[in-house]
């Protein structure tokens, strides 16, 4: 499976999601997508990064666009995390990780000596005419939301 490239429009995906829904990514056209791969709900540099997607969320709405949270955690896990945080976005659950396939996130990882796949910290912006515009690998939580939000700003 090819990933997206820059430039080209992304294939379609429907996945499950918070808030009893599944998400078709055809059905967004329209508005721009900020969507964002995390390892794992509830830790604390994911929690930290949907924080700062959360706090600024006013200014991505006023942008067109929505924002999407995605990782392999379960549905109830992700209403859980939403509910606690206060997310104002929908979260995507991928356990079968076809979405990550797409996007090419799942990465070796190395913790405490132990390698192991998990998702690589990622975030695409898609424009409203369903077109990948940028992508951020190996993202670093600090200021992300910030970045992110100022490419949203440029389309």
């Amino acid at each position: 499976m090819s990933t997206p490239t820059i430039g080209k429009p992304v294939k379609n995906f429907t996945l499950p999601a918070t808030g009893d829904q599944e998400i078709n990514l055809s059905t967004l056209r329209g508005k721009n997508i900020v969507l964002y791969f995390y390892p794992k709900d509830s830790t604390p540099g994911c929690t930290t990064e949907g924080q700062n997607f959360r706090d600024l969320f006013d200014q991505f709405t006023a942008n067109n666009t929505l924002i999407l949270g995605v990782s392999r955690d379960s549905i109830k896990a992700h209403e859980n995390f939403k509910a606690k945080q206060c997310f104002p976005f929908e979260l995507l659950s991928d356990s079968e990780e076809k979405l990550c396939s797409q996007f090419d996130v799942i990465q070796e990882k190395n913790l405490y000596g132990r390698k192991y796949m998990g998702i690589e910290r990622s975030t695409f912006l898609i424009d409203a005419e369903g077109v990948l515009r940028k992508e951020w690998r190996k993202v670093k939580v600090k200021g992300h939301a910030d970045e992110v939000l100022n490419e949203v700003k440029m389309l």
